[in-house]
């Protein structure tokens, strides 16, 4: 019922003009009303291993973190220092940032399919070589890890916008927003992959009889890290051969190499869809197009507030979202959940934090995700993500509010991880889905992945501000939390900027096939109309 009050209402800002119906290139008509095939499901599997890929390979290194502290430095006090936590934890993200807007703009520069296969190379080869971070002292070993994660969040993040411009040109308009959401769906998939692989790894490496001894715990231990971070080579290697074989989207084909009978070509070999000849208009619609630059006063005026907006959600999302991933351990910790650590060997303590996120991930996580992939176009991007913020913002207070009273017994610690479930439930069925839709249709197919890169790696900026916060300025958990909620309000306002593409043609919304044809009937582009976000009380 909350969707229901929650109302997105567009006015067209010059109500005394005729409204123009846009032309539309044939072979991308086609595409807008095909009907959903098996390459359509082919391209969210393709895509989507990518995801699983990234969630996996940012999500496993919080399960092992502790463990690198017992094995290098159990001599100290059995924890990383401060700093190597930081290198860790936050590294791959920093790479991730550079390659969210490196490989975005090589996108639209050379091509999406051109591009796809480099990040994958990147992210295959730097999982296997993180594994294979060996050296005698402890600091290098670190040294040598942070290194090949850094490259692995560069690959990791040139994943993003190409993945997500390539099944938004290939879905129909109709399911874009489900198509896209179902691609993103598989970094939940990723999450639970992650505690899964641990849980079973660690088990199988803990029934070894030489692990008895204290000396071989540690011995031991140092193969499950390893194990655990080259397994994320495996789901990206797998649909290696398939990326290769996508051919190039149609729309990039058509509107920024500008060969109509290629992009015809190319979606005919993959999809059942009729394309009616039409060339000579085709090729005038073509001429029209705009070809400001992104750093133009014209794009400024265009679409610098929805750039601004798209970045900024991503932003706040992302600060609350990978702290309550990535320290949930600490947060959980707080209210007493896990036993003491002394009293557990190395591989138990990590067993323990993985079924944990495991948990939290199957019941929380994963559900969020589907119910994206259902609703999101009958409710639209604008309301989901709206709710999604307002939801995690109430649910992380009641966490904060009362945090000491969360620890009283077991069954206030089982209604901590129910609430805690529940914000990442609202993180899924919300903002964390739509914040990765939303770059994707909203801005020029020559622009598209470049915005989409820039959208994200202010994500991850978040991401890495939420990491510095957790292990270095923080005062306490609940203050933690307090400021989580805090920013999941500034994604409200954030919100309420931008348009909602429910239905609707890419060049519809972005507006970037224009022609002086003006009939009773159509609606301008998203960048040139007012919208007003009302909620009936």
């Amino acid at each position: 019922m909350f969707y229901r009050m929650l109302n997105v209402v567009s006015m067209s800002s010059a109500t005394s003009e005729t409204p123009r119906v846009r032309k539309q290139i044939t072979v991308l008509q086609a595409l807008d009303v095909a009907k959903t095939q098996l390459y359509h499901f082919t391209t969210i599997v393709i895509a989507g291993m990518g995801f699983f890929t990234d969630a996996y390979d940012l999500f496993s290194i919080s399960l092992v973190t502790d463990l690198l502290g017992r094995i290098y430095y159990s001599e100290s006090d059995g924890k990383l220092p401060k700093g190597a936590a930081i290198a860790v934890n936050g590294i791959a993200l920093f790479g991730t940032v550079l390659g969210q807007v490196f490989f975005g703009w090589l996108g639209d520069r050379m091509g999406r399919k051109r591009i796809y296969g480099i990040t994958l190379k990147l992210m295959v080869l730097c999982s296997l070589a993180s594994g294979l971070s060996f050296n005698q002292r402890p600091k290098d070993v670190i040294a040598t890890l942070c290194f090949f994660r850094f490259w692995l969040g560069i690959g990791i993040g040139g994943d993003y916008p190409l993945s997500a411009t390539i099944m938004s040109e290939y879905a129909n308009k109709r399911t874009r927003g489900a198509f896209i959401a179902a691609v993103f769906a598989m970094q939940g998939v990723g999450n639970l992959a992650a505690g899964t692989v641990v849980l079973i790894i660690s088990a199988k490496f803990r029934n070894i009889p030489a692990y008895s001894t204290v000396t071989n715990q540690l011995w031991l231990a140092d193969y499950v890290w390893r194990i655990v971070l080259m397994f994320g080579a495996l789901p990206a290697l797998l649909t290696y051969y398939w990326r290769m074989k996508m051919p190039e989207t149609a729309r990039y084909t058509a509107l920024v190499a500008k060969n109509l009978k290629q992009a015809a070509s190319d979606m005919a070999s993959v999809l059942d869809i009729e394309i009616p000849s039409g060339k000579d208009e085709m090729d005038a619609l073509i001429t029209k197009q705009d070809e400001f630059g992104l750093l133009s006063l014209e794009f400024f005026h265009r679409y610098g507030r929805e750039l601004a907006s798209t970045t900024m959600c991503w932003l706040v999302l992302d600060i609350a979202f990978y702290s309550l991933n990535i320290f949930m351990k600490d947060i959980f910790s707080g209210i007493d959940w896990f036993k003491e650590e002394s009293n557990m060997d190395p591989l138990e303590h990590t067993c323990s934090i993985a079924r944990t996120q495991a948990i939290i991930a199957l019941c929380g996580t994963l559900p969020g995700y589907f119910f994206t992939v259902i609703f999101i176009d009958k409710l639209g991007r604008i309301r989901i993500q709206l709710a999604g913020f307002t939801m995690m913002t109430i649910f992380i207070l009641v966490l904060a509010g009362p945090y000491k009273f969360w620890s009283k017994n077991r069954s206030t610690q089982i209604g901590f991880a129910f609430m805690y479930a529940l914000t990442f439930f609202f993180a899924n069925f919300g903002p964390n889905s739509t914040t990765f839709i939303l770059p994707t249709e909203i801005f020029p197919t020559r622009l598209r992945s470049t915005c989409h890169g820039i959208s994200g790696a202010g994500g991850k900026i978040g991401a890495v501000i939420g990491v510095l916060w957790f292990l270095h300025f923080r005062k306490s958990i609940q203050s933690s939390l307090f400021l989580l909620a805090g920013c999941n309000l500034f994604g409200v306002m954030f919100t309420l900027a931008l348009p909602e593409c429910k239905g609707m043609s890419l060049e519809d919304i972005t507006g970037e096939i224009d022609d002086d044809e003006e009939l009773s009937l159509g609606s301008d582009p998203i960048h040139g109309t007012e919208f007003i976000h009302s909620v009936d009380l």
